[in-house]
């Protein structure tokens, strides 16, 4: 373990201790998370997307629903949780694909991939600080999005190709 350095409501900056091959300590920056969730909602031949700012970056993202984990819930009803809050959207059916490290080089966070099915329209219970659009895309546009560089998003590649190749 290292020094915690920063600690806000969702994330802390640890300063770590290593020894490297040559014997020499380096100092590395991580930033411990507490995970995440990343939703594939399915409507019909559509996929439903957020356009969402991204304050680091300035931009808007066009990506999947996602969240960060917060209290004990599972993951699953965080899944759920999420997809409505930000699309408005309840899954009738929310079943886990995958699990992945979303930037190991830096940082601890684990997402959880959902597909989500038999979707029924809601309002957006959007945060205060969110900024937030609901964008429906047919499945090839949405694969298409992908390919051109629209989507650049990891965790909603991740999902969209996660579930192109090996889901159903």
């Amino acid at each position: 373990m290292g020094e915690i350095i920063y600690r806000d409501h969702r994330v802390a900056l640890e300063l770590l201790s290593l020894e490297g091959r040559d014997g020499v300590l380096r100092t590395k920056a991580v930033v411990r998370h507490p995970g995440a969730v990343v939703v594939l909602p399915l409507l019909g031949d559509q996929v439903v997307f957020v356009r969402n700012l991204r304050p680091a970056l300035g931009v808007h993202l066009f990506e999947l629903p996602a969240g960060t984990l917060e209290g004990d819930a599972a993951p699953e009803q965080q899944a759920a949780r999420e997809l409505e809050e930000e699309t408005g959207y309840r899954a009738g059916k929310l079943v886990p694909m995958t699990s992945f490290y979303a930037s190991p080089g830096i940082c601890d966070e684990i997402m959880f991939g959902f597909v989500a099915t038999e979707l029924t329209p809601g309002p957006q219970r959007l945060q205060p600080d969110e900024d937030i659009d609901v964008v429906l895309l047919s499945w090839s546009d949405a694969m298409r999005a992908a390919r051109d560089g629209t989507l650049r998003d990891a965790k909603s590649l991740a999902l969209l190709l996660w579930w192109d190749r090996f889901g159903g």
